[in-house]
């Protein structure tokens, strides 16, 4: 299961390793929180034509990629907040889906570069993940209301893995998906700016940084 904040983030982060693992039929599932409807830099495209464009480019990049499932919560974009309702709203995703896996961002990463400002939803998004899986994922008594109304149990995943820009501690090779992260990639239009990313021009390398639970 993957966890995110925008219908992009995980084509620019961790999706040459979900497609690497949905080719050996790893069951894969998309949880995006918003769905971009403020990311659209073009005044002529309003909110509600923006969710049309972005959560279709999304399916779409997913199903390139071999995802099972796109989730989108449809939380306010621009202004996520690591809420205990978006908490809830995870617990229940993670105990429907039972991953053993769990990537998501890094709510540490402010200031990520010299030139890049991690946006402040990637950060609330990983914040809220990291808090769903640990503890109240696997804790029956929390959020007990979601086995009470819907029967889904509480499910502890096995594995966090955290897509970042330092500190790593485990490096996936993608060359073999990198065809795909690219074609997945350029499914988001309205987010390239006419920007044709070749192959030889990505890192064919992602890295993350796992956590045992």
């Amino acid at each position: 299961m993957a966890i995110f904040a925008h219908p992009d983030d995980i084509e620019f982060s961790c999706v040459g390793t979900l497609a690497r693992w949905a080719k050996t039929g790893t069951k894969v599932s998309y949880i995006i929180i918003t769905s971009g409807d403020v990311g659209i830099d073009d005044p002529t495209i309003n909110q509600e034509n923006a969710i049309q464009i972005r959560e279709k480019e999304s399916r779409e990049a997913a199903k390139i990629a071999g995802a099972d499932e796109v989730i989108f919560l449809r939380q306010p974009d621009g202004l996520l907040q690591a809420t205990l309702e978006l908490r809830r709203m995870l617990v229940r995703e993670i105990r429907r889906f039972k991953p053993e896996v769990v990537i998501c961002g890094d709510p540490t990463a402010t200031l990520a570069s010299e030139t890049y400002i991690n946006h402040p939803d990637h950060r609330a998004a990983a914040t809220a993940a990291i808090d769903a899986v640990f503890p109240a994922s696997g804790q029956p008594t929390l959020f007990s209301e979601i086995e009470e109304s819907e029967g889904y149990k509480a499910h502890k995943p096995r594995k966090v893995y955290i897509s970042t820009w330092s500190e790593t501690s485990t490096f996936i090779n993608i060359g073999d998906t990198m065809d795909i992260k690219i074609s997945a990639l350029k499914a988001h239009q309205s987010q390239m700016n006419g920007w044709d990313p070749p192959i030889w021009g990505m890192s064919v390398r992602w890295f993350h940084r796992s956590i045992h639970i």
